[in-house]
């Protein structure tokens, strides 16, 4: 586990092996085994892995880069590196753990992006947690549960096994969890909306006008902005801020970062234009936010 000083801890996935496997790039348990080995991991925390879990038992709430979600048994959820989470539950909880390295794929798909063409590992809180109905919680906990057979055989083929059945699980899912489209959502409409988000996620603190994204999406401002509100309820320019803004919040958690230094690194003009642009969105200044941080911490 690597640690600065005053900031939240960012995990490996390493340091969170509860059993002595096979691998390095894949853990996969029942959720309770795991929260006895690392009952500190209810605090905010980051992963430098992939993180799905699959509730079977429980209440309370957890939350996702600052989103909060109330767990219920047939709930599941996926992470991606970098994200913060944190976890409050109440009474026992159990379910499923899988935790997987970045480079697991990394030598068996062609198509090194294909991860993030799932909706829920695009790195967006809301459209990564899932209430599965019956029937979906059944198909969803069969597959888990052959991942964490598999997991301790030391076979050759096991990793390779193991991979198969995470693509297999995220397909279901994504099946499952799909919205029927409406005459608006086009495939094309789709893409341009996920190439959209890919680019925010590049130049988010240097382009901030739906202009500069459109220009190079080849479409018009107004275009992309009919089509983000018919998609997601939301304005171009809403995306881009709703990304600033959560970047200015994973910094500001990192307490030895002095609060003018997080508004150069995300491009405005001065410290008093961004804590006004941060009050504006999240009713509290940078100053309060980070204080609050850390006593619910």
């Amino acid at each position: 586990m690597k640690k600065v000083k005053n900031t939240i801890p960012v995990y490996d996935i390493c340091s969170l092996k509860t059993n002595d496997y096979s691998n390095n790039e894949i853990i996969a348990e029942s959720f309770a085994e795991y929260l006895k080995v690392h009952p500190n991991l209810h605090l905010p925390h980051r992963h430098s892995f992939f993180h799905i879990v699959l509730f079977t038992k429980g209440s309370g709430f957890h939350t996702i880069d600052f989103e909060k979600f109330i767990v219920a048994p047939g709930q599941i959820y996926f992470m991606k590196p970098g994200q913060v989470h944190s976890w409050n539950f109440q009474g026992s909880v159990d379910g499923y753990i899988i935790n997987f390295s970045e480079q697991l794929f990394e030598n068996c798909l062609i198509n090194h992006n294909y991860l993030a063409s799932f909706p829920f590992f695009q790195g967006i809180a809301k459209e990564s947690v899932f209430n599965l109905d019956a029937k979906k919680r059944v198909d969803a906990k069969d597959v888990v549960e052959k991942i964490v057979a598999e997991i301790s055989n030391s076979n050759l083929q096991s990793l390779d096994l193991l991979k198969l059945y995470l693509l297999q699980l995220f397909i279901i899912l994504e099946r499952a969890t799909a919205k029927l489209p409406t005459r608006l959502e086009k495939p094309q409409n789709q893409l341009i909306l996920h190439n959209f988000r890919k680019l925010i996620e590049i130049y988010y603190s240097e382009k901030r006008l739906p202009k500069d994204y459109a220009a190079m999406l080849y479409i018009t401002p107004n275009h992309l902005n009919a089509l983000c509100k018919d998609l997601i309820g939301k304005s171009a320019g809403d995306v881009i801020r709703d990304r600033i803004l959560l970047e200015a919040k994973r910094l500001l958690i990192n307490a030895d970062l002095p609060i003018l230094e997080i508004a150069v690194k995300l491009d405005f003009t001065d410290g008093s234009h961004f804590t006004r642009f941060f009050k504006k969105y999240t009713n509290n200044t940078p100053e309060e936010f980070r204080k609050n941080s850390f006593i619910n911490s």
